[in-house]
């Protein structure tokens, strides 16, 4: 009879565990209207408002831990990539107190810097122990998709430009909108995310999934798949286009392009490919020869020079790197958690660094950069393993492709994009059972 009361208690903390996770996996492209609309109704609130996942994933740690120890699987936690996520986590807390940057922009460093690590993390161990939840977690990612790109499709067509501020949207919270180098004939949507450049990356995060599932024929041709596909498809090109990142259109054209790679090397015939060469060749030709067009100039190019912005994006982003750097050769310890970002504008220095590697180097030096870099090399090298697999196909590909966008965004900084990637990489570790359809 105890051991009974047992077994029920562990099954409904399993249960709690991952229903904290599908929240949070699910309830992550709704953060930001979320954060900015009910911390303009209780502003007193709005650091705690804002900080609603990481106190669920805390809690989902703890959890994590003991389900671990009932069900003795005491092995994952000997995992190379946990024990590096473990070692990343630790040298963030020994820098905490010898670099301290002030209580908020640490505690904000803090949850910036690993959360999407942990979500990892703990989505691993849950699809460890429980891998008939898998399913669970592709399908709240598609009905976060499909509210994503929904939105942006009635942002584009249908909304006015700053339909957000009707939530509290503003210049000092998240701009409803923004545009190219202040061109207004070129506006540049948020959707539901904080900003155009994470909603490129995640739209085209989502279309090279929906590329990988047709070309591993794994969309069926019932009429809700389908329309779901076509829905998302629409959704994830107007996104990617309207969002005017050209980071997320190079990162999404890559990850296609791997994909189908990986998919079609070995079917087509060498003079399919010559063509597909020449093609690519006389675009490329194509966009050189108009490369002087109002179009190009703004869109491709980012210079406006009536736009009224004093410093382009273009020379932002070389700034950032120079100066990114500099910082990185002289300072091998880094300059501690909470130094960079929107984080360091809680404390005595801002500091803004545009490219994802030089922002981790920046907050724990060195060490933490290759710890980062050997943590993602690793996933992806278990994914390229399992390309058979489409999910497992996709998010490498896509994390190739954002990887990509990381040169130049501190793309992981980005709630939304973060938590998703790393999310649906420790479900695609773990291919699908027999029978089962994804």
């Amino acid at each position: 009879m105890v051991n009974a009361k047992k077994q029920n208690f562990v099954g409904i903390l399993a249960k709690i565990y991952i229903a904290i996770l599908l929240i949070v996996f699910g309830g992550i492209v709704l953060h930001a209207p979320i954060s900015v609309g009910l911390g303009t109704i209780w502003p007193d609130y709005s650091l705690l408002i804002k900080s609603w996942k990481e106190i669920l994933m805390l809690i989902a740690g703890l959890i994590a831990l003991f389900l671990i120890c009932k069900n003795k699987q005491m092995k994952i936690l000997r995992d190379p990539v946990i024990v590096a996520i473990a070692a990343y986590a630790v040298l963030h807390l020994v820098l905490l107190f010898y670099l301290n940057q002030g209580l908020a922009a640490s505690v904000a460093g803090l949850a910036i810097d690993l959360r999407y690590i942990l979500f990892f993390g703990l989505v691993y161990v849950a699809i460890k122990l429980y891998p008939e939840y898998r399913k669970m977690f592709i399908r709240v990612g598609i009905a976060g998709a499909l509210i994503v790109l929904i939105f942006a499709l009635l942002q584009v067509l249908i909304l006015p430009n700053d339909i957000l501020k009707y939530i509290g949207y503003n210049v000092n919270t998240i701009s409803p909108y923004l545009t190219v180098d202040k061109n207004n004939a070129f506006i540049r949507i948020n959707s539901t995310l904080r900003g155009p450049n994470p909603l490129g990356a995640y739209a085209g995060l989502v279309l090279a999934l929906i590329i990988a599932a047709i070309a591993k024929s794994k969309i069926t041709k019932d009429k809700w798949p389908l329309a779901v596909v076509g829905i998302l498809s629409a959704g994830g090109v107007v996104a990617l286009w309207a969002s005017y990142s050209r980071s997320a259109l190079i990162g999404t054209v890559v990850a296609i392009i791997i994909i189908l790679g990986v998919v079609y090397w070995r079917k087509l015939s060498t003079r399919v490919w010559i063509t597909i060469s020449i093609v690519l060749i006389v675009l490329a030709g194509g966009l050189f020869a108009i490369r002087d067009t109002s179009f190009i100039s703004n869109v491709v190019l980012h210079e406006n020079p009536t736009g009224g912005s004093s410093i382009n994006s273009n020379e932002g982003h070389v700034n950032s790197l120079s100066d990114g750097t500099v910082q990185l050769l002289s300072q091998p310890l880094g300059a501690g958690i909470g130094s960079t970002g929107s984080a360091s504008l809680l404390g005595s220095k801002s500091e803004i660094i545009e490219n994802q590697y030089l922002f981790v180097a920046h907050e724990i030096g060195w060490l933490g950069l290759a710890i980062f870099v050997f943590i993602f090399s690793s996933i992806q090298i278990r994914l390229w393993k399992l390309r058979n697999n489409w999910l497992a196909l996709g998010v490498f590909a896509s994390g190739i492709g954002l990887a990509l966008i990381g040169i130049l965004l501190p793309v992981w900084v980005d709630d939304t994009v973060a938590i998703i990637w790393w999310g649906l990489a420790a479900v695609a570790l773990f291919p699908p059972r027999k029978n089962e359809d994804l």
